[in-house]
């Protein structure tokens, strides 16, 4: 026998399950496959997997557990949620996808979610058309959005299919438990194979539209970004990027100070703006290599993290797009390394 109380709370239907009178030792998935309606026992051990039953305020990890007079039993099940953007058939480059989570390489001048003035074309409307549920943490217009990458910068993204999901995901990015890695073409050679940089990013404060690295903390927040060289060209190199901090356009931002801005990048003076100081004939490759791409050379090449419901290790890898792929081939083509 129990006694049961129901309530709604955060996009769940949550049940409180008070377990009374004389009751049988009898296995927890059992009991909550008869408890609640039109729930089988191979959706109440999925509910355990992710963590959202608990027994006297402690989750249970195994669907064998046996139930006692006076356990206090609490099941969180997602609740179905329509979404409020338009689906939209747009392909996608999926890398990853289980019932928690769908990784995507995320294609250049794909917008991640609609705002004002472009509520079509999004990745946001992609997923809408392919998930049949997407969380609903980030508001009507960002469902399934954990995090977010650039307009004009490529490569992996991570969505969340429910809220728990989501949930956990924001908590390892907030804690620094997912590993974010980059490959991006920027201007120069570097005098050394890698390095670090810790400059603290904030406004500019001449431009509020701009970021900006700064030794004085009172103009911005801790940031740090190591890179490594992957191949230096006679003007160019390609890096390897990795953030252990996620500020806006801190890739950008940092390369720029150090004075390796990213190809194509004008935010941030990467490019015309690097050609008067080139010879005649590295300038005529630069003007050819600016015609091949319209955007910041930046792309997300690899995420590294664990599994949020299984906790297994996951590394999801992006391969380049073919705008910097090119650049690349044309740059081993043309210049010496």
């Amino acid at each position: 026998m129990s006694d049961q109380l129901y309530t709604e709370t955060n996009g769940f239907d949550t049940y409180c399950i008070a377990v009374r009178g004389a009751q049988k030792p009898t296995r927890i998935d059992t009991f909550v496959s008869e408890s609640i309606k039109d729930i089988s026992r191979t959706k109440v051990k999925e509910l355990i997997d992710r963590e959202l039953i608990t027994v006297n305020r402690q989750i249970t990890k195994k669907a064998s557990y046996k139930i006692t007079p006076k356990d206090m039993i609490t099941v969180r099940i997602p609740r179905f949620v329509p979404l409020a953007v338009e689906p939209e058939n747009i392909p996608l480059d999926v890398i990853y996808e289980d019932d928690d989570l769908i990784v995507i390489n995320k294609s250049p001048g794909l917008v991640v979610h609609p705002a004002v003035g472009n509520r079509t074309g999004t990745l946001v409307n992609a997923l809408a058309h392919r998930c049949t549920t997407l969380s609903n943490i980030g508001g009507d217009y960002r469902p399934g959005i954990v995090h977010r990458l650039d307009k004009d910068t490529s490569g992996a993204i991570i969505a969340a299919k429910n809220n728990n999901a989501h949930n956990l995901m924001a908590r390892k990015f907030e804690y620094r438990q997912i590993e974010k890695f980059y490959t991006a073409l920027v201007w120069g050679v570097f005098k050394e194979p890698k390095g670090v940089t810790t400059k603290y990013i904030g406004r500019h404060k001449n431009d509020r539209q701009k970021y900006a690295a700064y030794d004085d903390q009172r103009f911005g927040k801790h940031a740090e970004t190591r890179w490594e060289v992957l191949e230096a060209f006679e003007f160019i190199s390609l890096v390897k990027v990795q953030i252990l901090t996620g500020r806006t356009h801190q890739i950008r931002v940092h390369l720029s100070d150090l004075g390796h801005p990213v190809v194509g990048d004008e935010f941030y003076g990467g490019k015309t703006q690097k050609l008067a100081g080139l010879s005649p004939r590295h300038r005529k490759i630069a003007i050819h290599l600016l015609d091949m791409i319209d955007r910041q050379a930046l792309h997300c090449s690899e995420m590294r993290f664990d599994h949020p419901v299984t906790k297994d290790p996951m590394r999801v890898i992006a391969p380049l797009p073919e705008d910097m792929s090119r650049l690349v081939e044309h740059l081993r083509e043309t210049l010496i390394n």
